[in-house]
């Protein structure tokens, strides 16, 4: 994984009180259109591939009640979201979008399963495509991947 915008401290549980650094303007621009209630301050990036999961936890460290945006690229991904009284899967296609307000802000949320075989034709090649693609060595890389953005708001 790597972040976009403001660095969590992960050991001290925690964002830093300074200003974040920028946020990617091209990123933020597309997020604020599409979710005009949550700014674009910070992301985690997480690199899948099958096997890989994400255990079930709750997104607790920002102050800001604001909702998250997850967006995912590549293969499959089985979702799951819930609260003692109800729990929800839901396969993530590339291209998903969720955006997690209200009551699912909080809520317990994990990936158990990355679906092998199911990255979209347009992607299996990227970042290669062409034979005299100074990336060429790459082609197919994402073709076993998932790639997802989990952005928020910092602070009110």
């Amino acid at each position: 994984w790597t972040t976009l915008g403001g660095q969590y401290d992960w050991t001290a549980k925690q964002y830093p009180t300074t200003p974040p650094p920028a946020f990617p303007a091209d990123i933020k621009a597309l997020l604020e259109s599409l979710f005009p209630q949550t700014k674009a301050e910070a992301a985690i990036v997480n690199l899948y591939s099958p096997g890989d999961t994400l255990s079930v936890h709750r997104d607790i460290a920002e102050t800001s009640p604001h909702g998250l945006v997850s967006l995912s690229l590549g293969c499959d991904a089985v979702f799951v979201v819930g609260t003692d009284e109800k729990t929800l899967a839901l396969r993530l296609r590339s291209g998903s979008a969720v955006y997690m307000s209200e009551a699912s802000r909080f809520a317990w949320h994990g990936v158990p399963q990355i679906v092998a075989g199911t990255c979209p034709e347009y992607l299996k090649h990227w970042p290669g495509s062409r034979e005299d693609d100074e990336f060429n060595d790459w082609k197919g890389w994402m073709e076993k991947k998932r790639v997802n953005l989990n952005i928020r708001q910092m602070w009110d």
